[in-house]
């Protein structure tokens, strides 16, 4: 959510913000801005809506700028409006700033701001934080230190925040301070950027460094100087980004997601290669040996939205392989609710981005307690992968569209490959049985690469959900976590009304809402279960219901059972949700198209949630 980009070197850099901030339209927005030195001030270009309408204002003034900072804006604070977008100015115009994060007491400092002459236009926490800035500027006849008063400031402000920020008379260079938000420095030969994400400036830099809490940076189109918070000079490391521009490109396709979905069988390759040594699973690679696994008595699985439907998926393999208890938090209630955790017990933190607030809080809590935290992300380097004890990285590359596909399948993936691994190390998954999950996984991108032909074969199913306001996703077990994910996959990017459920608890209430030709996806895949589904899924056949049935190819079912059915590829029941899921995603996806939807950037989503 939001998005951050800077640039200071020798060329306009009106047209790279722009370009910039198109590089994160991912991450979910309502409007966009842009703010850059002019003629000894500051001036400010945003607009309500998308980025294309803060061009058309860009070119109608067309001021030439070597220094600037933009932002795209996903609401907290006040509605999506002009007055709303970033960047921001205060009230005396001294301090221009854009703002990921919140401002948690930021009612107590408008009060205090009031009191002391200053004025608002927007109804945001940024514009406050703007301003307390310019409370805290002494001016001279010599000037002002904006170091000073970036310290100054942030000792009033209580919340996460990353911050990038021009100050007036000092047209040669940008400031920039994070709080746990995601915020870095582009590092380039005459002209250096900050961004919340690399993917802002891929274009013109592999090379950046990573802000940490209270680090103060000081950037000019030659230097680059980092602070902390005593004001002392650090030495930062300089990463170099994996993967390029192109890689983040649509390449031909559609839509993002589109290309994501494509991806998968590559994807899949660089999760699954590095964790199979000798023709066994194997995570030591990551650090995850034997006395983790034999010591811990509990598994937790802290995660949101997709994230936590991949620990579902873990839940049910772990128990069933490993027979540790496991429990799934969704992160927001996790922080709150006093989890009972010892020492010894395993807390694996999912996560694409490695940046999410309330997993990251959750991670935090758990070392706290005297866990193992094992992070499973996606993003090196990441916020969540710095402070975990043990990092899984899936390693699928740039996620680009807001909902994830490849990254969800990688981590359902990582979590079936655990509960192998851990099993097999409690002596409870025997060597034969081991290399059959071991021939299931060299085999599984090369039936995903297969799968993909249902792109075209499965829009006449796609049309008929068209139809409809309200589809039901239903499977029990681990069809049942593959059936929360389809479901949230078809809600997000197509907005009809979805919902999963177990398909036992049918005639505890659900089955009320079925009537005539209600679209009913029947997840069926899982052979321990397989009959009481095909029960179940009578019981919503009897009331009218239109069946779309997922099951194992060869499996022999009629026209009495399922209107339509979606044979897939054959794998263990561990990891049958991957082939499964991305039937999902397709029909999902198909939906979303004919609908007429922006697949891309669904509304009022965003890629990654930096706040609670």
């Amino acid at each position: 959510m939001c998005g951050i980009v800077g640039y200071i070197g020798e060329e306009n850099c009106a047209n790279k913000l722009i370009e910039g901030l198109k590089r994160l339209e991912y991450r979910g927005y309502d409007s966009a801005g842009i703010a850059l030195f002019y003629n000894e001030d500051i001036e400010v270009i945003k607009s309500n809506g998308r980025i294309s309408a803060l061009e058309e204002k860009w070119n109608e003034c067309g001021i030439d700028s070597c220094c600037g900072i933009g932002h795209t804006r996903w609401a907290t604070h006040g509605k999506p409006s002009d007055f709303n977008a970033h960047p921001h100015k205060s009230s005396r115009g001294l301090v221009t700033l854009v703002h990921n994060g919140i401002i948690e007491n930021y009612a107590e400092l408008k009060s205090d701001l009031v009191g002391e002459g200053y004025t608002f236009l927007s109804e945001t926490d940024t514009e406050i934080a703007a301003n307390v800035l310019d409370s805290s500027i002494s001016l001279d006849g010599e000037g002002f230190d904006p170091k000073a008063a970036i310290r100054k400031a942030i000792k009033r402000f209580r919340g996460y925040y990353a911050l990038g920020m021009l100050f007036k008379g000092y047209e040669d260079r940008i400031f920039a301070i994070k709080k746990e938000n995601p915020l870095i420095i582009g590092v380039n030969k005459g002209s250096n950027f900050i961004a919340s994400d690399i993917s802002a400036i891929l274009k013109w830099t592999k090379d950046y460094i990573i802000l940490g809490t209270d680090e103060i940076a000081e950037i000019t189109k030659d230097t680059i100087t980092v602070y902390d918070e005593n004001g002392d000079v650090m030495k930062k490391e300089i990463k170099t980004a994996d993967w390029d521009y192109e890689a983040a490109e649509k390449g031909g396709y559609a839509h993002f997601m589109l290309k994501e979905i494509c991806e998968q069988p590559n994807t899949l390759k660089n999760t699954i290669s590095p964790r199979i040594e000798s023709g066994i699973i194997d995570f030591a690679v990551d650090g995850l040996n034997g006395d983790y696994i034999k010591n811990a008595k509990r598994v937790r699985v802290v995660a949101c939205g997709s994230a936590m439907h991949a620990g579902f998926v873990g839940k049910s393999a772990i128990e069933k392989l490993a027979r540790i208890p496991v429990e799934v938090d969704i992160a927001s209630e996790f922080r709150y609710a006093d989890p009972i955790i010892e020492k010894g017990d395993l807390v694996f933190i999912i996560s694409q981005s490695g940046e999410t607030a309330d997993s990251l809080a959750a991670l935090r809590m758990a070392k706290d307690k005297g866990a193992l935290t094992v992070a499973v992300v996606n993003v090196v380097a990441s916020s969540i992968a710095r402070e975990a004890d043990l990092v899984i990285y899936t390693r699928v590359g740039p996620e680009i569209a807001v909902a994830t596909t490849k990254a969800y399948s990688a981590q359902a993936t990582v979590m079936g490959m655990l509960a192998v691994y851990m099993g097999y190390l409690k002596g409870l998954v025997s060597d034969k049985e081991m290399k059959m999950y071991v021939d299931d996984l060299i085999a599984l991108p090369d039936a995903i690469d297969k799968l993909l032909d249902f792109v075209s074969s499965l829009k006449p199913v796609s049309a008929r959900i068209c139809e409809h306001h309200d589809v039901f996703y239903i499977g029990r077990g681990i069809d049942y976590s593959v059936s929360m994910e389809g479901s949230l996959k078809l809600k997000e990017i197509s907005y009809i009304h979805s919902e999963a459920y177990a398909a036992g608890e049918l005639k505890h209430g659900t089955i009320s809402l079925i009537t005539e030709e209600t679209p009913i996806i029947a997840v069926a895949t899982s052979d321990a279960v397989f009959e009481k589904t095909i029960s179940n899924i009578k019981e919503t056949k009897a009331r009218g219901a239109y069946i779309i049935l997922m099951c194992k190819e060869g499996v022999n079912v009629g026209k009495d059972i399922a209107d339509e059915i979606i044979s897939l590829p054959v794998f263990s029941d561990i990891f049958m949700p991957i082939p499964t899921v991305v039937a999902c995603q397709i029909l999902s996806y198909n939906v979303a198209v004919m609908r007429g939807c922006d697949v891309d950037k669904p509304r009022n989503l965003a890629k990654s949630v930096t706040v609670e």
